[in-house]
């Protein structure tokens, strides 16, 4: 197994053990709709074949968020379009999910599941973005034990339909 010299960093500076990488069809459009929408900085780009973008990457909070356009000749890069759905949400923790859950609802986001004070502490939502991407935005508010986790999450679902026989 190959080491890494001394001097770099297994983990670059910046990154998270985690990255998420993103695949759109319209990335560059995708780059903007994420700063409106959840103040995304960009951090390069690098453009491929046909005016597609081979790879770029966003700082959302102090997260790196990689994406890159469609390429359905490479078999699995491809969009939730081309899936007719998706398979992953990214969760967003903010400061106030309020403010920055109307800020992607203006910029162009679908609510999926509305803000709600939820059973496990968080104030919580959920968004659709135009490219198909889930995203959950959440502020946490109370530190409950999983014993009074267990009881909200009873009571909440105690209070929803039946689901049919």
């Amino acid at each position: 197994m190959a080491t890494q010299p001394a001097r770099v960093r297994a983990i670059p500076e910046g990154y998270h053990t985690v990255t998420p990488h993103l695949v759109v069809r319209g990335a560059g459009r995708a780059i903007e709709f994420y700063k409106k929408a959840f103040g995304a900085q960009e951090r390069g780009r690098m453009p491929g074949p046909g005016g597609l973008l081979m790879h770029a990457e966003l700082k959302i909070g102090d997260s790196v968020v990689m994406l890159c356009d469609e390429f359905p000749q490479m078999e699995r890069w491809v969009a939730p379009d081309s899936l007719k759905g998706t398979t992953t949400a990214l969760h967003l923790y903010v400061e106030d999910a309020d403010v920055v859950f109307a800020r992607a609802v203006a910029a162009g986001a679908k609510v999926s599941m509305p803000l709600m004070d939820a059973f496990w502490g968080d104030r919580y939502g959920k968004l659709t973005d135009p490219f198909g991407h889930e995203w959950s935005v959440a502020t946490h508010m109370h530190d409950y034990t999983p014993e009074e986790v267990q009881k909200n999450a009873e009571a909440f679902f105690a209070q929803l339909p039946k689901p049919p026989e």
